[in-house]
């Protein structure tokens, strides 16, 4: 982990709701890993001193270029969009614990809905790198909320889509296409982000499928190193539920402990 002033590239509206922001951190000599996140300074205004998680969106180590997708949902990511490229953007980072994928290149099965498909897309150019199959299921309000889906099919990655403004998002129906993919493409690994509801079918699928499968918790955060506990969650271990720090324990879970 490191305080990192990186140089601001790009700062760009993707969608009516979300932006893409990409720096160069080239003080950053460390591993990243998918599924990790950045504690991100969004303003300058007394008002919003508090950092914003955000997870990996693509990370290029050579050139050290890091990017980050994110939701404009209050004042902090507000003020954010007003940064422009020579400016600084001040993180904190690489910070909690990532994904892991399974071995001899096996495919694998991507669900995330909303923003939560920028923590998995760092996760899919990892895999496509190391000759994984990746099969996507991006769920979103409508069309225009169907972020990376073109990052991903240009990456190699099978994309299917679905959305509440076509009616294709329920679970009956992503459920058939989960399946499906598991049975058909042997599946060996899922991992899903950005929906309560989607986890749940996840960790539904892959216990009957016995498969394995991960997490990564969206939660609010404060410090974002495990001081503050602002960032909570819950995990089953045997018979007991203990609470854990997202941010430090986390944000990646195996999805069969955590207390949806």
């Amino acid at each position: 982990m490191k305080y990192l002033c990186g140089t601001i590239l790009a700062n760009q509206q993707v969608s009516k709701r979300y932006w893409r922001i990409a720096t160069e951190v080239s003080g950053l000599d460390e591993p990243v890993r998918p599924g990790q996140f950045f504690h991100v300074r969004c303003s300058d205004n007394l008002k919003n001193m508090l950092r914003r998680p955000f997870s990996i969106y693509k990370w290029n180590p050579y050139n050290r270029i890091i990017e980050f997708l994110y939701l404009v949902k209050g004042e902090g990511t507000a003020a954010l969009t007003e940064k422009r490229p020579g400016q600084l953007l001040d993180m904190i980072g690489p910070l909690g614990h990532g994904f892991s994928l399974p071995p001899n290149q096996a495919p694998i099965l991507l669900a995330a809905r909303g923003v939560g498909v920028a923590t998995l897309n760092a996760l899919a150019q990892k895999a496509l790198v190391e000759k994984h199959n990746v099969f996507v299921l991006i769920s979103a309000r409508t069309r225009a909320d169907l972020l990376a889906a073109s990052d991903l099919e240009r990456a190699g990655a099978t994309v299917l889509n679905v959305t509440d403004e076509e009616g294709t998002s329920s679970v009956p129906r992503v459920a058939r296409l989960a399946q499906d993919l598991i049975t058909e493409q042997s599946i060996s690994a899922a991992y899903t982000c950005g929906s309560k509801r989607l986890a749940r079918l996840i960790r539904e699928l892959a216990a009957q499928s016995g498969i394995n499968a991960e997490i990564a918790i969206e939660a609010h955060m404060a410090c974002g190193m495990g001081d503050c506990y602002a960032c909570a969650g819950r995990l089953r271990d045997g018979d007991q539920i203990r609470t854990v720090r997202v941010c430090s324990e986390g944000p990646v879970f195996p999805i069969r402990k955590v207390v949806l």
